[in-house]
């Protein structure tokens, strides 16, 4: 049984490719900088698991404990979930965003590249790097970040480029379109919907969500990393998404319908937030070539999931945060 070590374990990735891993039947230790959150957002806890454990550590604050904690466990797998993810926050306190995702995360880096127990590193990585573009493009885009966000994650993946050709690091890295799927956090636009119109709260609609995208469920994002993670080729980048792509005012407008509610009367359109790319569409034959993935789950079936999640845990969710809660 190999043991996989997941960073940031509490995000809404993090948590889900834990529960996708002990079904696997691997054993997992996750990390995170919070204590675990309630129920509802933490998919592993829905099912019966064994073999997983939890320790709260900071990146930023817990180097040499997890460097502790990577010896004594000598996992087979690393994969890296952590980091500062929101996009229109990463302006008000951009170097918090760079302490995390590009310095902090390379001094992690730094010593997984000493674990010679270590069989690969999956770093799991964003399209903002490719910053806007048209069309759908392949992993060896050209970088064009537009945001501090976006700078402090490119940075990470170009140093783990000069890690890999110096020291034949066993990195590999993802990019997957917008996740959604139940467990997701509220400030997230697909729960966040569903959550205001069950209030009667209007939701705010940036730019009157002119903005294109491509969204996965977490299901099939977490089989992707999964088959990544055992047989990806060391260097080399993987998107993980499907050919549909769709506004943000359509999407709005499509949940407002299963809900049977008018747009009108639950959105406000405001204005758009700094510097936010207005498409990135990734193409991802290559994970499917190579790996023989699929995605599975329908667009319509995975926002039928998330509304019956949010119905089923309201009382606990409306009591939660609906904003980002920045933590330095």
């Amino acid at each position: 049984m190999d043991t996989v070590l997941v960073v940031g374990s509490n995000s809404f990735s993090g948590a889900s490719f834990v529960d996708y891993a002990l079904g696997q039947g691997a054993r997992v230790v996750g990390t995170s900088r919070s204590v675990e959150p309630i129920l509802a957002l933490l998919p592993y806890k829905w099912s019966k698991h064994d073999n997983f454990s939890f320790q709260q550590l900071d990146l930023n604050r817990d180097l040499p404990a997890i460097t502790d904690l990577l010896h004594e466990l000598q996992p087979a797998y690393v994969v890296n979930f952590a980091a500062q993810s929101m996009v229109g926050e990463s302006w008000a306190n951009p170097a918090d965003w760079f302490m995390t995702n590009a310095v902090s995360t390379v001094k992690f880096h730094d010593v997984l590249r000493k674990c010679d127990f270590l069989k690969r590193y999956v770093h799991i990585s964003t399209p903002e790097v490719y910053g806007s573009c048209s069309g759908f493009v392949k992993e060896d885009f050209p970088f064009n970040p537009s945001t501090p966000y976006a700078v402090s994650r490119a940075a990470a993946d170009m140093s783990l480029r000069t890690f890999h050709a110096a020291y034949n690091f066993p990195v590999v890295s993802t990019r997957a379109a917008n996740v959604y799927g139940p467990g997701q956090q509220l400030y997230r636009i697909i729960p966040r919907t569903i959550l205001f119109i069950l209030l009667g709260r209007k939701l705010q609609l940036h730019g009157g969500g002119t903005s294109t995208r491509s969204f996965i469920h977490i299901r099939d994002v977490s089989d992707a990393t999964w088959r990544i993670m055992q047989g990806g080729r060391n260097g080399d980048t993987y998107h993980i998404s499907t050919a549909d792509v769709i506004s943000i005012r359509d999407l709005v407008a499509k949940i407002c319908d299963r809900l049977r509610v008018r747009f009108e009367d639950h959105v406000e359109i405001v204005g758009e937030r700094l510097g936010k790319d207005s498409a990135y569409h990734l193409e991802s034959s290559k994970v499917r070539n190579e790996l023989g993935w699929t995605d599975h789950v329908a667009f319509d079936k995975g926002l039928d999931e998330c509304i019956a999640w949010v119905r089923d845990n309201f009382d606990a969710l409306k009591n939660e945060p609906y904003d980002y809660q920045h933590k330095p």
